[in-house]
């Protein structure tokens, strides 16, 4: 094999190795299944998106590290909407906003079973035959998934009458950069008000 030669499968085989981390990369940064969101609403809706609101545990929340990067991800978009955070020395706020957050680790099933048996005949120019097939599938288990579910309900502080409530499901692999607490937390915060206060009743899917 002359220099040359060398010097072109060398670049070849680089190459490959380039693209393939490409792939890779891109296959961890691709955007990742849709959020599903769900609003419901009182008829009058003059009162929300302005005054102050505090982010609190619902009823049963625990108030853990997890929670807390939720209600700042919530937080920041309900300041966003128009409302303001009462001061640190202000004891309350017209509004407040209960939040509850569930994460599971799933195990989806395998599609088909590790053993499949297969049944085939055929018949042509010189006879007829049977034959039966034994696949295996060395696939593996599919791979392990995050669920996460999101609940925020709008109350009146003085009344605590609901006047919103949104909810939001995602799904990721559990080794997608989207199960981490801060990337999925935004992302769910931004799905779950999107065109805020949403039609009432209706479930729609955000990317």
């Amino acid at each position: 094999m002359n220099r040359s030669h060398t010097v072109r499968l060398k670049g070849k085989v680089a190459a490959i190795q380039a693209l393939a981390a490409s792939l890779a990369l891109s296959a961890c940064v691709a955007p990742i299944g849709p959020v599903e969101v769900t609003r419901f609403h009182t008829a009058d809706v003059a009162a929300l998106g302005h005054g102050t609101i505090r982010v609190e545990p619902a009823p049963g929340q625990t108030d853990d590290l997890e929670f807390r990067t939720y209600a700042v991800a919530v937080t920041r978009e309900l300041t966003r909407l128009g409302y303001a955070e009462p001061l640190p020395d202000e004891s309350g706020s017209s509004q407040v906003a209960r939040l509850s957050l569930e994460r599971h680790r799933l195990q989806p099933p395998r599609r088909s079973g590790p053993v499949s048996v297969g049944l085939g005949g055929g018949a042509g120019s010189y006879g007829s035959g049977l034959g039966v097939g034994l696949g295996i599938n060395l696939s593996g288990p599919p791979p392990e998934q995050i669920e996460t579910r999101l609940a925020v309900t709008i109350r009146n502080r003085a009344s605590d009458a609901p006047l919103w409530e949104g909810r939001s499901a995602f799904v990721v692999r559990a080794d997608s950069p989207m199960a981490q607490t801060s990337l999925g937390a935004a992302k769910m915060a931004e799905a779950m008000f999107k065109g805020f206060p949403g039609e009432s009743g209706e479930t729609i899917l955000v990317k």
